[in-house]
């Protein structure tokens, strides 16, 4: 919590909002998953915050000067790109980190994920499997959550807030009305290292990943 109110008080927060939509996303999710093992070692059930993970990591290999920190001797870049996935505990919130997401697939990122998300309920997380991380991931979705700005991790530069996936009407492109499934993203940012056009750039890959999801799986 000091650390939180620390970050708000003295990182210059920014915020950026898209909206995202799932409907492809969803479709191939249900595809893997109704082919996958459902037992043994290969099994996995794949979730829609496991592709949020990777297309955040694939994000920040196309768009890498996010993947930062802001330091008295200047901006501090990352090589690898490890991401922070928030976990909610009764005592609080804890942030485990997927290592190097971009090079691992969907099933593994899974099940890494359940399996940390396993031992930090538990209280048996290890300090270098919560500590450190170039880029967090706060997901409220499951609790209805339509949108929410969340606070920087510091040293990092930049957290992703995603709120609920909700059918709502959309204009298509040939100006008729329809339905798709859409799904409210905010990135805060410390201004010092990530301006707003920077930002816009990464929010704008991430959200093409995401609405074409088979590069996911390049």
């Amino acid at each position: 919590m000091r650390r939180l109110a620390e970050s708000k008080r003295e990182i210059p927060h920014f915020y950026l909002t898209l909206d995202v939509t799932l409907d492809a996303l969803l479709a191939l999710r249900s595809e893997l998953n109704a082919k996958a093992p459902k037992e043994g070692p290969g099994a996995f059930k794949l979730s829609v915050n496991d592709f949020i993970i990777k297309a955040a990591a694939l994000a920040l290999r196309r768009v890498p000067k996010v993947n930062a920190s802001f330091t008295e001797e200047g901006i501090a870049y990352y090589h690898d790109i490890d991401i922070s996935v928030a976990v909610a505990l009764p005592e609080g919130l804890i942030t485990p980190i997927i290592r190097r997401a971009d090079q691992k697939g969907l099933a593994a990122i899974s099940n890494e994920m359940k399996a940390l998300a396993e031992r930090a309920r538990a209280g048996k997380l290890k300090p270098e499997e919560y500590q450190g991380g170039g880029f967090s991931i706060s997901n409220l979705g499951m609790y209805g959550i339509r949108e929410f700005a969340a606070v920087i991790n510091p040293p990092q530069s930049a957290i992703l807030a995603v709120g609920a996936g909700e059918k709502r009407p959309v204009v298509r492109e040939d100006g008729t009305l329809g339905v798709a499934t859409q799904m409210t993203c905010t990135l805060s940012v410390d201004h010092r290292v990530v301006d707003g056009a920077l930002g816009a750039e990464w929010l704008a890959a991430f959200k093409a990943i995401i609405e074409e999801p088979l590069s996911l799986m390049l």
